[in-house]
């Protein structure tokens, strides 16, 4: 078809391409600067987008355009983008003006208004702050037990183990380990730890099998001394920096009680008693320490009173520990006629209530039904009488035996 005759065109932007006027100096409409000469036409953009209009890509139709068919002033010949993006790096400016809020500040328990460092002690008045295992209280079914740190120490070094399982037929069982950190011996307090965990653990797996109670007492403290012996395996130039160091070492006592049936194993000092709930009754010893006032009054040269007053009454002579002479795990076996409660506990305890009749005396009469309070009070006991050491007691009720049941 022909076409009208056009008057000649004026000069057009080279950016926007709206018509500008000769001697212009700078595009009205985008405001090019016309005094940069325009790209040649082979190296002008083409674009690799429709964003508006009927054109195909590549045929130079797009966005606003003018009567010849020129783009606007938008590039569309972007470079190929990466199917992934690199994070950029956090501004170090707003890093430090919005730092992570701080921890809440610790008060002191004991003069309520200094800050608590990082080591455990007021800035105020130096009072060390509780720890973790200051203060440690805890039931498994019928079983519970409390530790304490006592008044004199700076650490608790005793710890405990209690747990409740079943018996192949059924039957309930409860356990429960005391172990006392020796104070003169490296880490005493990972020692008592380790001790409780392992012999806690090895009783309540091996009993749902089927082994006999004074047999999983036997292996019980047999795994305990593993483990604390295990704590003495350090490499060479551990012992470099502290060649006078000696390896850790705690004592143990257990006790295990199901139907008609009470075991006790222990090595060392710490001491299990039998209180009945009838106080009429005598309450019993079931542990003979392996100490020297022990050995003392065995061998007869000493009465207890005598040999118990001197100041070597509480040197050991049996612990679980990589130094110990010899493990000799004791173990018994008990069949009490009636029903009652198993007190297993550290010296700190027993040191204020040491024959079976002052434990019977100071036992709750309700130990056997309220067995976390009787253990809560036990302790109580000593820190009154002045909690010179750690205390850890743990109170096991033992219920009314089956008919025909006698002493083993």
């Amino acid at each position: 078809m022909s076409q009208m005759p056009q008057q000649a065109a004026l000069p057009k932007c080279p950016s926007c391409a709206e018509p500008v006027e000769p001697g212009d100096l700078f595009c009205g409409a985008c405001g090019y600067d016309l005094s940069v000469p325009a790209a040649p036409q082979d190296q002008q953009d083409h674009p690799t987008l429709t964003m508006t209009g009927s054109g195909a890509p590549g045929d130079g139709t797009a966005g606003h355009e003018s009567g010849t068919g020129q783009a606007s002033g938008v590039r569309f010949d972007r470079p190929a983008e990466p199917d992934e993006y690199p994070l950029q790096a956090p501004d170090p400016r707003l890093a430090a003006g919005t730092a992570a809020p701080a921890d809440p500040v610790q008060v002191c328990v004991a003069c309520r208004a200094g800050r608590v460092d990082g080591d455990g002690y007021c800035e105020n008045c130096g009072h060390a702050q509780p720890r973790e295992r200051d203060h440690v209280e805890r039931e498994s079914g019928p079983v519970a037990a409390v530790s304490d740190r006592g008044l004199r120490h700076h650490r608790n070094e005793d710890a405990f183990a209690v747990g409740h399982t079943t018996l192949p037929d059924g039957a309930p069982v409860a356990v429960a380990i005391v172990c006392d950190g020796v104070s003169s011996a490296t880490r005493p307090d990972d020692a008592s730890l380790a001790a409780s965990q392992a012999a806690g653990d090895t009783l309540l797996a091996a009993l749902p099998r089927g082994t006999h109670p004074q047999q999983a007492m036997h292996e019980a403290i047999v795994a305990a001394a593993q483990a604390v012996n295990a704590l003495a395996e350090e490499p060479a130039t551990a012992r470099e920096h502290a060649p006078h160091q000696n390896a850790p070492a705690c004592t143990i006592v257990g006790a295990v009680v199901t139907s008609g049936l009470l075991v006790v194993g222990w090595v060392g000092d710490s001491r299990a008693y039998w209180v009945p709930t009838d106080r009429g009754a005598p309450a019993a010893r079931l542990t003979e320490d392996d100490s020297w006032a022990a050995q003392m009054v065995a061998a007869g040269l000493m009465s207890e009173a005598e040999a118990y007053a001197d100041e070597r009454a509480h040197a050991i002579t049996g612990w679980l520990g990589a130094d110990a002479y010899e493990l000799e795990p004791h173990t018994a076996s008990f069949k009490p006629d009636r029903p009652g409660a198993v007190v297993v506990c550290t010296d700190g305890l027993w040191n204020y209530a040491e024959t079976a009749e002052e434990m019977s005396e100071v036992v709750p009469a309700d130990a056997a039904a309220r067995p976390l309070h009787s253990a809560r009070v036990l302790v109580g006991h000593a820190l009154d009488g002045g909690g010179h050491d750690n205390v850890t007691v743990a109170v096991l009720p033992f219920p009314a035996p089956p008919q025909g049941a006698g002493s083993a």
